[in-house]
């Protein structure tokens, strides 16, 4: 039965309309006005406009109708097959955009994330508080030769240098490379139903808070902080990130919806990634800080002024960079 011109008009036309202020834009003002959002919506649209087009000729509905599809399609090939984001582009749209709104999308994801580092970080505190002994299970490889056993003046060593320059490098390295293995670990854990992601944060918490006290014992806390959250504050944002991105595998795992639990894994994977690409910038960013700034400032005040800087700037980012550049984009 043939529809009506009217009606297959009306149920179709919002989608050409669209379709062609996302073309007439990108005429007059270039593909690279368009945000992510829209990119992505214009193959989507120019596919369901050529669907629109070939049902219309085959019902011979109205010979304008039948042209105004057939330019729009023309015009918007142009633009679907014809250019391609540069990598450039690319990369700012991703950190201008994507990365942050990503954060947004999964942030109970991340409070949950960060929840179990703390509380993790408390528990390895509080324990090790009781019973230094607790520390040599908690840290294990990663003491290095500081133990409760080491005196005041080795441990002080470690915060501002004033020890062996090579092996205070070394032990830097090393906590980096750790962390980064462990947000790496936990995006990849959330494939076993999410429940070993919780294990491996709160173990991580565990070896934070057994240090916290050991430093703690010793009159120390004030100094290990100063040296720990210049790059802390970004590296184990990042390892939260990438914490929550396994939730998020997780949760499509178990609770895969109306999609196939292949299909919801695809897709959670997908959109969770963003926050693991982002995080793999940030441990680029806390490695830095870590390698040059860390150990040649040896100012507490300046340590704890770059801290709390560095604080500001991620969460001024992640609530605000994507929303800033939709307005300015006059997007809603």
């Amino acid at each position: 039965m043939k529809l009506k011109s009217t009606e297959f008009r009306r149920e179709r036309e919002q989608a050409w309309q669209e379709l062609d202020r996302l073309v007439t834009r990108a005429e007059k003002s270039g593909i690279r006005s368009l945000g992510t959002r829209e990119l992505a919506r214009l193959p989507v649209l120019y596919r369901a406009t050529l669907s629109s087009l070939s049902v219309a000729r085959a019902i011979s509905t109205d010979k304008n109708v039948i042209d105004y599809l057939a330019t729009l399609s023309a015009r918007a090939y142009v633009h679907v097959y014809g250019t391609k984001a540069g990598a450039g582009r690319t990369l700012v749209s991703f950190f201008a955009e994507t990365f942050p709104r990503a954060v947004r999308r999964y942030r109970w994801h991340v409070l949950l994330s960060a929840l179990f580092l703390l509380s993790g970080t408390l528990t390895g505190f509080l324990l090790t508080a009781q019973d230094p002994d607790r520390y040599y299970t908690f840290v294990g490889a990663m003491a290095q030769g500081r133990t409760p056993a080491a005196t005041t003046e080795e441990l002080r060593d470690v915060l501002y240098g004033t020890g062996d320059g090579g092996e205070l490098t070394a032990f830097s390295a090393f906590l980096f490379t750790h962390n980064t293995q462990v947000g790496f670990l936990a995006f990849a854990l959330g494939f076993l139903a999410g429940i070993p992601v919780f294990l491996l944060l709160f173990s991580t918490g565990l070896t934070l808070g057994a240090l916290a006290a050991l430093y703690h014992s010793r009159g120390l806390s004030l100094e290990l902080w100063g040296w720990i959250l210049p790059h802390g504050v970004t590296e184990l944002t990042a390892v939260v990130l990438c914490g929550a991105g396994g939730l998020v595998i997780g949760q499509a795992l178990i609770f895969p919806g109306e999609r196939t639990r292949l299909s919801a894994l695809a897709r959670a994977g997908r959109k969770s990634g963003a926050l693991v690409l982002g995080a793999i910038f940030m441990f680029l960013v806390a490695g830095l800080i870590e390698g040059v700034f860390r150990q040649t400032v040896q100012s507490e005040a300046i340590r704890y002024v770059l801290a709390t800087s560095t604080a500001l700037l991620w969460i001024l980012y992640f609530t605000g960079v994507g929303r800033f550049v939709r307005r300015v984009r006059g997007r809603p």
